[in-house]
């Protein structure tokens, strides 16, 4: 499998879990996170790289090296962080793959209007939850 460069935002038990998996897989993956005790999810084997910074601000953006990114996954907890990263991600750095999280089902309308994919917590355990019932 080719090396990808993956940047990831937010650092929370998500963030990690995907940074932990990517950097074992042989991946560059840069994790952002505003609080650098997020970064107590990262095992000590990851090789990836941390920045402690608001992913909104453009400096913090380009120190992850996201115009060179594959993939950019917005995990954070805050739907309107997530929309606003992967919008400038898409738009400003042009990174071809960028998916967000978002916990309100009705503003999934809002990301895929920007070509942006999601990824919703909220319709996914629904959907669990409905297929036990069915």
């Amino acid at each position: 499998m080719a090396e990808r460069h993956i940047v990831i935002v937010g650092c929370g038990r998500l963030g990690g879990l995907l940074a932990n998996q990517l950097s074992t897989q042989g991946h560059s993956v840069v994790v952002i996170d505003r609080y650098e005790l997020a970064f107590d999810e990262l095992s000590p084997n990851f090789s990836g790289f941390r920045i402690v910074g608001d992913a909104v601000e453009y400096n913090v953006m380009k120190l992850a090296r996201v115009e060179e990114a594959d993939y950019l996954f917005a995990v954070t907890m805050e739907d309107n962080t997530n929309l606003m990263v992967a919008q400038v991600a898409r738009t400003v750095f042009n990174v071809p793959n960028v998916v967000a999280r978002v916990y309100d089902p009705a503003r999934e309308t809002i990301y895929k209007g920007f070509n942006i994919q999601t990824i919703s917590p909220t319709q996914l355990s629904a959907a669990m939850f409905l297929k036990m019932v069915n």
